[in-house]
């Protein structure tokens, strides 16, 4: 059968009538510079077999100002040479100073094995004795030790960094002693529950140096977000230098905003973005045609791939498409990585856990499942796609959802807009007393002693009443026999993960996954169905005490959904905005989630076809939030509607402002709020002690009280549809309703 090639594709896509907006970007050249003149012979001619004879200008900045003793940030985008912001000046000092150490940390493992594939070819070019090794939980006891005594370059990740080599810094004596820089890989990743801790990590990683007598300095790349420096900052707790004069070139890329059609006019009801997504991606994988699909969850990318597998499997195999999430073993990402880099994997469907730059090869095709949630995360999704400068086609399939049909209708706020800014909040008290006592365990405080900015004596004091730490020597000292990393995930704010658990062959029970304790409560409850690598497991039995979901292999036609009840509690109030007719409030609040009923849902039609109940305990979060409070007479029905309407239109519209995704702020309405007896909107951090979205709201209220009503009127629909605040009410004009409702604020 002959093949189209992708510029056969790109003409049809052109003729499609739901491609509602074309952007093109034109190739870009090279900027470049000589090689510094002080690098290190060996390193020069290692870097010109590998035909490097000029630096882009991002990477000759860099090693420049990492030679005078700044600390750095260098942003760029994806595959733009990142790597060599790092991996020149550390080589230069080694091979300089053969005692010197460097500690590189990445997010994830892959990167770290990524990265080090590369190193070692540099170095093995360069003829040098530079030992660089990874140290990760795949790491063997034998090659341990090896590492901790002769490892220059010690390549690893935050929980690693957390969970195994600072409480055992006594066995790394030679590289704290000796560790001169520190290098931050995909700086922007550090945000939110994560980003807070990672900083957290990081003075307990300064405090180890300074006992050892070392002074290192922090290389960190980022991709582009609003505030790198500021985030950079924040999580190392040292000044930074900013490098972003991009010099890498760029190919042709095409990147396309696509419309379903509306399949059902009154309500402006669109085609599954879904069905339109399966279909794309199939015209161009039938083709041989290398392509990246993005979705915005696991369940998601679990029914698009098993959707494209049947799909293709007559014109391609269905092993040659493979799903990649959070959840899936870390043999099984690897060979799809490898896989993709090979080309023997024509497609892969993949959370945001394929947004950082592993490398997968040469994509030509990256489609996205609606809006991923921010500018800063869309560029790096379609970065993937044609990253070693040949032509590259993006499309962006809009679902009906608030936010999506706001960006795909208007291009400009979306081409035009800066990244967000990431944030984090490493005050988080639960997130700091997990720390102090991971310090402390690892070597005793002071009294006065600092741990970042905030004054720690209290929250000693506090440890030591509850006999977690004793005084003595003027100093606090761990005084409990357990091991205090082993309990804290650095990765969310709850401290345990379910396991679960394939019994589908009693010979052969295995570990397929694991999950975050609040996300299993709607994806792991008994009946619910677990989908992996496209495969549906049913679970037979969530054993909520040990924290394990038992799971069994079967084929049927539908996956589940669950819903939650939320109860919500004012616990103080800590800043009032005053409004003629409205408040708004930023405090602490208690939220009480329980989830109620589970529904089943057909994987062709998503049509509901049943029900259960889900017995679960109902567990309470601690958490800031900010919320609205209206003086306003309504009747109780349409009230009820209209505070849904508009907290339905701000949970799609504050992610835009405070990059974050739509699962870490959440919403609830109350026509009567318990502390007030108000009609009352909340927006409410989803992690224990809060993470600082929730301030954020509060600050740029007014910015994200314009997008909403912005998102409202230029909806097409008459009187509210599933685009903007959900379904209309008879006899009610909800849509001018909901504008000035929110004009009172």
């Amino acid at each position: 059968m002959w093949k189209k090639t992708l510029a056969d594709l790109i003409a049809e896509l052109r003729d499609d009538e739901n491609v509602i907006h074309w952007h093109e970007l034109e190739p870009v050249e090279a900027k470049t510079r000589p090689l510094p003149d002080t690098i290190d012979e060996k390193l020069r001619q290692a870097l010109e077999t590998r035909r490097i004879r000029e630096l882009y200008t991002h990477q000759h900045a860099a090693f420049e100002a990492v030679q005078k003793g700044e600390n750095i940030v260098a942003v760029t985008p994806t595959a733009s040479g990142k790597t060599l912001c790092y991996n020149l000046p550390v080589l230069e000092q080694i091979a300089e100073d053969s005692t010197s150490r460097a500690l590189y940390l990445f997010p994830t493992k892959a990167l770290a094995q990524d990265q080090k594939s590369e190193l070692n070819e540099i170095i093995e070019e360069m003829g040098a004795d530079i030992k660089s090794f990874t140290y990760d939980g795949d790491t063997s006891p034998a090659i341990r030790q090896k590492v901790r005594q002769a490892g220059h370059i010690v390549m690893t990740n935050p929980d690693m960094l957390h969970s195994a080599i600072l409480p055992n810094h006594t066995k790394w004596v030679s590289l704290f002693e000796n560790l001169k820089y520190i290098v931050i890989d995909e700086l922007h990743t550090y945000r939110g529950v994560f980003g807070s801790h990672v900083a957290n990590v990081l003075r307990r990683l300064k405090r180890i140096c300074a006992f050892y007598g070392s002074s290192p300095q922090f290389i960190c790349t980022s991709a582009t977000i609003a505030n790198p420096k500021e985030l950079a900052e924040a999580l190392t707790g040292s000044p930074m230098r900013l490098i972003d004069n991009n010099g890498a070139p760029r190919g042709r890329k095409h990147f396309v905003f696509y419309n379903p059609p509306v399949v059902n006019e009154p309500l402006n009801i669109r085609r599954s973005a879904t069905v339109e997504v399966n279909r794309l991606a199939r015209e161009f994988l039938k083709n041989q045609i290398q392509t990246i699909i993005f979705a915005r969850s696991r369940v998601r990318v679990e029914i698009i791939l098993s959707h494209i597998q049947e799909l293709v499997k007559g014109d391609i195999g269905p092993k040659t498409i493979r799903g990649y999430r959070g959840g899936y073993l870390p043999k099984e990402r690897r060979a799809i990585e490898k896989g993709l880099r090979d080309g023997d994997i024509l497609g892969v469907v993949s959370t945001n856990a394929l947004e950082l730059g592993v490398d997968i090869g040469q994509l030509q095709v990256c489609v996205m499942t609606g809006y991923p949630g921010s500018v800063a995360s869309t560029w790096q999704q379609a970065g993937r796609a044609g990253r070693r400068h040949g032509e590259a086609v993006i499309i962006m399939v809009a679902s009906s959802t608030p936010i999506d049909q706001y960006v795909v209708q208007n291009p400009d706020y979306f081409f035009e807009r800066n990244p967000e800014s990431a944030r984090i909040n490493a005050e988080n008290l639960i997130i700091l007393v997990d720390h102090l006592k991971c310090a402390a365990y690892e070597i005793p405080f002071k009294e006065e002693e600092a741990f970042g900015p905030m004054d720690v004596g209290d929250v000693l004091e506090y440890l030591r009443e509850e006999r977690v730490l004793h005084y003595n020597g003027g100093k606090y000292h761990w005084s409990n026999e357990s091991f205090p990393a082993t309990n804290i995930s650095l990765r969310s704010a709850t401290q345990e993960n379910v396991v679960i658990v394939d019994q589908s062959e009693r010979a052969n029970v295995k570990i397929i996954g694991e999950m975050d304790r609040l996300s299993a409560m709607t994806l792991l409850h008994d009946e619910a169905i677990y989908l992996h690598e496209g495969v549906q497991f049913q679970v037979e039995k969530l054993d909520w005490a040990h924290k394990k979901a038992y799971v069994r292999q079967v084929d049927v036609e539908y996956y589940t959904d669950a819903n939650l009840a939320v109860g919500l509690n004012v616990l103080e109030i800590d800043r009032t905005k005053e409004q003629p007719v409205s408040a708004i409030h930023y405090g602490d609040v208690t939220v009480n989630i329980l989830p109620t009923i589970f529904k089943k849902i057909k994987m062709t039609t998503f049509e509901n076809i049943g029900s259960g109940p889900i017995t679960l305990p109902e567990e309470e979060i601690h958490t800031s939030a900010v919320w609205m409070e209206l003086e306003m007479e309504e009747p109780e029905k349409s009230l009820e509607h209209l505070l849904m309407g508009v907290a339905n239109v701000l949970h799609h519209v504050v992610p835009i402002h405070t990059m974050c995704d739509r699962s870490d702020i959440h919403v609830s309405s109350q026509i009567k709020a318990a502390h007030s007896g108000k009609p009352t909107i909340f927006l409410y951090d989803h992690y224990p002690g809060g993470i600082g979205l929730a301030e954020d709201v509060f600050k740029r209220f007014n910015e994200v009280k314009e997008a909403a009503k912005d998102l409202i009127q230029k909806c097409p629909c008459d009187n509210g549809c599933p685009s903007c605040i959900g379904m209309g009410f008879d006899g009610m004009d909800l849509k001018r309703k909901s504008v000035e409702l929110l004009d009172q604020f």
